[in-house]
């Protein structure tokens, strides 16, 4: 099996695609990843359906909103929630695993939260009245090359760059870094966050480390402009991604731990608590 991290730096945001089909045999094992149940972090369940654009004729790919975003892509992954506490969370928390999963046989994906047609791919997914669309992903091989219009994004998005650890991990406090040797087991784990995709690259998570305690706290920093688009907060899904690598990675690593919302958490100017996770035993 493939370590979660050697997957993590595999997977980039690829717009571009070759005109090249999934295998059958690799599309069934994704398929059936897909139709499982999901449940996330804090019990949310996302539904997940694949949408195969063959299907369709391509007058009408143009009328999707992907368009000149996306080159060549014939398959397309859309996942919906209802609301609910933490849903948005949950959803990026389940949809990265799929990713994942995607990566690890080869595919090639790109979050879409803001450049497509909910209405056309909504009635094509099948969403249900009270559901709601907030990402869809492409899934193929990357072409050789990348388009103009991928390029110009990729350059204003800053997708090739990550902020330091210093400006994403602290210990013990909001002021006080986390230096990559203070984590010791945990550093990989976060420095797989650090490597998570986010809406415009912006990497709105902070995490607190409680070494006594072996006590990590997530939260958000949100950036003006980005707090809801298409009724859902991308940045709280962001932050299910995040969550989704840090958990990946330390199960893998047979670190056992649990995630719980914990009331007493420290109140921070600017930052929004979202989940805390801590070790098991001492």
């Amino acid at each position: 099996m493939t370590p979660i991290s050697d997957i993590i730096q595999r997977r980039f945001s690829c717009r571009s695609y070759a005109d090249k089909a999934v295998p059958d045999a690799v599309l069934q094992i994704f398929k059936t990843k897909v139709e499982e149940p999901h449940r996330g972090l804090f019990g949310n369940a996302p539904r997940f359906t694949l949408i195969t654009m063959d299907a369709l004729p391509r007058e009408a790919w143009k009328q999707l909103g992907t368009y000149g975003v996306i080159k060549n892509a014939r398959l397309y992954l859309a996942g919906m929630i209802g609301p609910a506490p933490m849903a948005t969370c949950d959803y990026g928390y389940c949809k990265e695993k799929l990713i994942l999963e995607a990566t690890r046989l080869g595919l090639n994906t790109c979050w879409l939260g803001g450049t497509f047609a909910i209405s056309a791919f909504g009635h094509a997914a099948g969403m249900r009245r009270n559901e709601l669309l907030p990402t869809i992903t492409p899934l193929g091989y990357a072409a050789e090359r990348r388009s103009l219009t991928e390029r110009v994004m990729r350059g204003f998005a800053g997708s090739d760059h990550r902020a330091p650890w210093s400006k994403l991990f602290f210990c013990g406090n909001a002021s006080t870094p986390l230096d990559p040797a203070e984590a010791g087991p945990y550093t990989e784990a976060l420095e797989n966050v650090r490597l998570a995709p986010s809406a415009s690259n912006k990497q709105p998570w902070r995490i607190i480390y409680e070494p006594n305690r072996k006590i990590f706290s997530f939260y958000l920093s949100r950036t003006i402009g980005y707090k809801h688009l298409r009724d859902v907060s991308l940045q709280e899904i962001d932050m299910g991604i995040a969550m989704c690598h840090f958990d990946l990675t330390v199960k893998e690593l047979g670190i056992a731990g649990s995630w719980r919302q914990d009331d007493a958490s420290p109140k921070i100017k600017s930052w929004e608590y979202t989940a805390t996770w801590q070790a098991e035993g001492k």
